[in-house]
């Protein structure tokens, strides 16, 4: 029992501590409300916090490994969120060639053909949102948002955000909705004071758009037989 009990005394403590650190941090909950024409429609929703004044900022430091798998014509998944300074492997694992791009301001990279059975890797060296397609297959989309705060979260299948242990303070609210304008998506950007315990912020309403297309990498329209020979 001698040898047993600073073990015991020294779990007990860790475990008061833990739940004093628990008591002490903020939970945050938001609905994402899309436009009427997609209402019922499972959305994809992202939603971080940036610390602001004196509000410490929480260290998000990449993982050793990140994929982005291009199978049956689909990128998998088809959202992704990493730390900024993350490195993320596009293997081919389709029995064809395919060419990753993106041209947008998180990360501009274009991989160019590759074949089956090969990968290659981006570095996503600042925070942002890049939005991925193939060169070859427009029916083929992702986004990768790459942050430098780990206080995020994505949406549940009720468009449900909630973030979990964020330490009181001062935050700017940011998000992201897929089929949401930039310009909006900005306006609906907010700062929020969190103090311990749960604060719902209600619904978000987001104008999201039914349907949308993309061009190719060189701006102009896909082929109507692009992939028909891959």
């Amino acid at each position: 029992m001698r040898t047993r009990f600073p073990l015991v005394l020294a779990s007990a403590l860790a475990l008061l501590c833990g739940s004093l650190r628990a008591q002490n941090r903020a939970e945050l909950r938001l609905h994402i409300a899309a436009s009427p024409s997609v209402a019922h429609r499972k959305i994809s929703a992202v939603v971080w916090l940036e610390a602001l004044g004196d509000t410490p900022a929480l260290t998000f430091a990449p993982q050793t490994h990140y994929t982005l798998l291009q199978k049956n014509r689909t990128f998998i998944p088809h959202l992704q969120v990493v730390p900024v300074g993350s490195v993320v492997q596009f293997p081919n694992a389709d029995p064809f060639f395919h060419n990753v791009f993106s041209l947008f301001d998180g990360k501009r990279f274009d991989l160019g053909l590759y074949e089956a059975g090969s990968s290659k890797a981006v570095t996503f060296s600042r925070p942002g949102v890049s939005y991925i397609f193939c060169n070859i297959h427009p029916e083929m989309s992702a986004v990768v948002i790459s942050l430098s705060s780990p206080l995020y979260a994505i949406a549940d299948s009720t468009n449900t955000i909630d973030i979990h242990g964020i330490p009181p303070g001062d935050y700017r609210l940011h998000l992201w909705v897929e089929g949401a304008l930039p310009s909006g998506l900005q306006n609906l950007s907010r700062e929020v004071h969190l103090s311990p315990g749960n604060t719902d912020l209600g619904n978000i309403n987001v104008q999201v758009a039914t349907s949308a297309s993309h061009t190719n990498m060189f701006g102009k329209s896909y082929d109507s037989k692009s992939g028909s020979s891959y």
